[in-house]
């Protein structure tokens, strides 16, 4: 099912390409290429219950579009199913509660995103038992004995480790336990876990996906049938859907994912390697540097490495002087937009940090500028308080 377009030159079409034209419906005279968002609570329906559309909790023409298109960005040229929902926590948390039942066991990475502890939580409320390991060095792989589902984040947020999703997929299997993998960070371009051996691939499609911080999104994908119908069941059941205009609005975005992934890719890793430069920072991750810890794994399955680097300034008060001394920064708890964002993420609580870690979010400014930006931030950061140039 590979796409092949007159003109091209034999082969697969590349990914602008295919990002710029996905899950748009036949050309119809007359009609716009990107039908506008269906705001409609129900459909003429007359007679036998038959048909795609009955009622906008069930299904809406704006998501099928949608989900046609996440597809074939998360698995080109493959057969596969795709749901969306209101937000990424609302696609995590159907996955994982739509496979599992009173009995089973999750394992779950310790140094994932923050609201997992609070569905940790839930997940044992209803009686499912929760193991725990950190992402690197494969450490859940130690962990999987009789699980129901493995639950990978990669590169994890914020810390930015790495596993070998490849690896962790085939004991998992072995095992007879399903495998999803957060693809929140990599985004579609930059890893497909699918083609890496997961059953799902899971993400907030709110970050990198749709890149302009307008919207809340998740979805989720995978190949088989009767998996995306429970979790399509889910869906309904709780009534996690997204509005017709978020959908089209992500749609839309998704035309510009490739220019704006690789420009945020190429200033992602130009600050990474500035940072490293400086004595006055610390704990620089960006799995992107070849000195990275995970650089060598995530070279072996990723095709791009995100918008997101990490480090650590000495201490609060210093990293709260580098926050306000940027100006082409914006202080912000959000990632993966045209506009590069960052913060200090002890601010929150919950995540193993120190009170000096900054996640910061490569936007699509130019390069030499945004690099400009965050060096002069951090020389005005030494400054004593008080210091009046």
């Amino acid at each position: 099912m590979n796409e092949h377009f007159p003109g091209t030159t034999g082969g697969a079409i590349g990914d602008g390409t295919r990002a710029v034209r996905a899950g748009l419906p036949e050309a119809v005279k007359n009609e716009p290429p990107l039908p506008g968002p269906v705001f409609a609570a129900h459909f003429h329906l007359p007679g036998d219950v038959e048909g795609p559309y009955a009622y906008g909790r069930d299904t809406n023409p704006t998501w099928t579009l949608l989900e046609r298109a996440i597809g074939e960005l998360e698995a080109p040229g493959q057969d596969v199913h795709t749901v969306v929902f209101a937000s990424g926590m609302a696609a995590v948390s159907a996955v994982l509660l739509s496979q599992t039942r009173t009995g089973d066991t999750v394992v779950l990475p310790d140094d994932g995103y923050q609201a997992l502890p609070l569905l940790r939580e839930q997940l044992e409320a209803y009686g499912i038992r929760v193991r725990t390991a950190p992402t690197g060095s494969d450490a859940q792989i130690e962990v999987l004995d009789g699980a129901r589902m493995l639950w990978i984040e990669t590169p994890s947020n914020p810390g930015l480790d790495v596993c070998d999703v490849r690896r962790l997929a085939e004991a998992a299997h072995a095992g007879g336990t399903l495998v999803a993998v957060d693809n929140t960070l990599a985004t579609p371009l930059g890893q497909r876990p699918l083609e890496l051996g997961a059953d799902f691939s899971v993400a907030s499609g709110t970050k990198g996906l749709t890149g302009h911080g307008d919207l809340l999104l998740g979805y989720v994908v995978c190949r088989d049938p009767e998996l995306a119908a429970r979790v399509r069941g889910w869906r309904k059941i709780v009534g996690a859907i997204p509005g017709p205009m978020e959908a089209w609005l992500a749609h839309r975005s998704l035309a510009t994912i490739q220019l704006r992934a690789q420009r945020q890719w190429t200033n992602a890793l130009a600050v990474a390697e500035a940072l490293s430069e400086r004595r006055d920072v610390s704990g620089v991750r960006y799995p992107g540097l070849t000195t990275d810890p995970s650089h060598k794994t995530a070279a072996r399955q990723m095709r791009g490495f995100g918008s997101v680097v990490s480090f650590t300034l000495p201490d609060r008060a210093h990293a709260e002087r580098f926050m306000a001394a940027l100006h082409l920064v914006e202080d912000a708890t959000s990632f993966g937009g045209v506009r590069s964002t960052a913060e200090r993420r002890g601010r929150w609580g919950g995540d193993a940090v120190s009170e000096g870690f900054i996640r910061f979010s490569a936007g699509a400014e130019d390069t030499d500028d945004l690099v400009a930006d965050v060096l002069r931030a951090l020389d005005r950061a030494l400054e004593p308080p008080g210091h009046d140039r």
